[in-house]
């Protein structure tokens, strides 16, 4: 009988129980063991329906899609905060009644202008091309992690829970692909974790469950991460390799 070649995006994950809630934790250990790095600036094309990496709009070429209210107070506080010229489009922003709003579907969402994200500073804008938000954290030595939105701060990093009839949780953590986006995503000229097309992402000198450890901390908890670093390290020191 012949053998069959693996499938074309093969991962390798592992899972363990949390001793303090009701709840499982599934890692892709392919990802976070991965060399991926944003690109953001360095020649990242972007989102869009074909290479557009001068626009450097990265990903933020739809906007924020925001979790919660909570998520949004955030970032409004945040703005708040911003000097004149941290922020370009601070005055489009007055005149259309707030960067956040509600959309036909009842997500909340920031708004767009000129084809991005509202929070998006221009390449020529004195403080340089990127969120507004983020530089602003960095100008303070704060962390961004607390100035943005959370799936701009998440990705390409995903949580997913699903509970059971018992009532137990399964978070899988893992990398986000096209098909999280939506139909949309089948669009995208580019997506910077997909391996096959992704390759300039993959160029960090450490792995993503290091270089990210903040983001997987504030998604899971000190104690889910202390546990994967373990596990990862613990793996590394036999030889172990993951796919």
């Amino acid at each position: 009988m012949a053998r069959l070649p693996p499938p074309d995006d093969l991962h390798e994950w592992v899972s363990f129980d949390d001793d303090d809630e009701d709840r499982t934790w599934v890692w892709d250990l392919t990802f976070l063991t991965s060399r991926w790095t944003c690109i953001y600036g360095n020649g990242c094309p972007g989102v869009l329906t074909a290479p557009a990496p001068e626009l450097e709009h990265g990903c933020c070429s739809y906007g924020a899609h925001f979790t919660g209210p909570d998520d949004a107070a955030l970032v409004e506080a945040q703005l708040a905060r911003l000097e004149p010229g941290e922020w370009q489009f601070a005055g489009v922003a007055h005149r259309r009644g707030g960067p956040i709003y509600t959309n036909r579907d009842g997500e909340t969402v920031s708004r767009l202008v000129d084809g991005a994200c509202i929070f998006l500073n221009r390449p020529g804008w004195p403080t340089g091309a990127g969120c507004a938000l983020h530089h602003a954290a960095r100008a303070r030595d704060e962390s961004y992690l607390e100035w943005k939105p959370e799936v701009c701060w998440q990705a390409p990093m995903r949580r997913h829970d699903e509970v059971d009839v018992y009532g137990h949780v399964t978070s899988t953590v893992r990398e986000w692909k096209r098909r999280d986006w939506g139909p949309g995503g089948a669009e995208f000229h580019w997506w910077c974790t997909a391996t096959t097309e992704g390759a300039d992402a993959f160029v960090a000198a450490d792995a993503v469950y290091r270089t990210c450890r903040d983001e997987l901390v504030a998604m899971t908890g000190d104690r889910p991460y202390q546990q994967l670093v373990a596990h990862i390290d613990a793996a590394l020191d036999r030889n172990v390799t993951f796919l």
